[in-house]
C-alpha cells in the first residue's frame, strides 16, 4: 500500500505526469485531509478532477485521531493525516516532500520518498525516457523548488 500526501499529487498534475502514479503504484491512498486539499480547497487546480474521479486513487480515514492530533503539534492537517494514515495502514511507502512531515515519518520508522523519487523509479522503470524535462516542468510549470546540485545529482542517478 502507498499512500500519498497532498505535494506529489498536486505536482504531478502541474507538469501532467499524474498518470505515473497509478503506472508506478496502481493504486494510491490518501486520508480526507488531502482528499480535501487536493479536489475542495482549490477545485480547479491541476488534478483536482482526476483525483475527484480517478479510479486508482481510494480515500482512507485515519481511525487513530489522537496520533493526528499529535503530528499536528509539528505539522498541517494533511501531513499529519497522511503519516497516520500510513501508520495504522502500515504502508510500504508514503509519498512526501515536506521535509518536516518526512523527519517526523522516518522518526516513526515509515519509508517515505519525494516526488524526485517518485521520478526517479519512474525513469528506472521506463516510464520516462528522459527526467530532465520533467525536472524542467517541475521548476518552471509547478513553481517546485529543486536546489541545483539536487537537479544535477538526479541526472547523474539515471545517467543523463
Amino acid at each position: 500500500m502507498i499512500v500519498s500526501n497532498t505535494s506529489p499529487i498536486i505536482n504531478l498534475a502541474c507538469i501532467g505526469r499524474l498518470d505515473l502514479l497509478p503506472a508506478l503504484f496502481g493504486e494510491i491512498v490518501v486520508p480526507h485531509a488531502v482528499f480535501h486539499e487536493v479536489t475542495v480547497a482549490a477545485p480547479d487546480a491541476p488534478g483536482a478532477e482526476d483525483v475527484r474521479s480517478a479510479a486508482w486513487v481510494r480515500r482512507h480515514p485515519v481511525a487513530n485521531q489522537s496520533l493526528v492530533a499529535a503530528l499536528r503539534l509539528e505539522l498541517d492537517p494533511g501531513e499529519a493525516e497522511a503519516i497516520a494514515c500510513a501508520i495504522e495502514a502500515k504502508a510500504t511507502l508514503l509519498l512526501m516532500d515536506e521535509r518536516r512531515g518526512r523527519k517526523v515519518a522516518q522518526r516513526l520508522n515509515q519509508p517515505t520518498t519525494g516526488l524526485l523519487g517518485v521520478l526517479l523509479l519512474a525513469r528506472k522503470r521506463g516510464l520516462l525516457d528522459t527526467i530532465q524535462p520533467s525536472l524542467d516542468d517541475l521548476r518552471r510549470l509547478a513553481g517546485f523548488w529543486i536546489s541545483d546540485s539536487l537537479y544535477r545529482q538526479v541526472l547523474r542517478e539515471v545517467g543523463e
